[in-house]
């Protein structure tokens, strides 16, 4: 998509160069309004889709400590369970 709108612009500027009425003056003008008006609205949203990319990854390693720190959880409560049952066996 970039491609195509530096294309755009490029043909837009060769535009502007033969154009000598005013009224072309003026289409030139807006056209290269909507283009650079089309580039930032471009550049805002690949912004965005980086920030959601990034807050995506931070969501799924955020997600990923939980369920360790989860399973640690079980795992030390697996060995407490365990030595219980050894101390009670050994009082026997």
């Amino acid at each position: 998509m970039r491609i195509a709108l530096i294309g755009f612009a490029a043909i837009a500027s060769l535009a502007l160069a033969a154009c000598g009425s005013p009224a072309e003056k003026a289409a030139d003008q807006q056209a290269e309004a909507v283009t650079t008006n089309a580039d930032a609205t471009a550049k805002a949203m690949d912004n965005q889709a980086e920030a959601n990319k990034d807050a995506s990854v931070a969501e799924a390693e955020a997600k990923e400590d939980a369920t360790r720190s989860e399973a640690d959880a079980v795992k030390e409560g697996g060995a407490v369970q365990a030595d219980a049952i050894k101390k009670e066996a050994e009082g026997q």
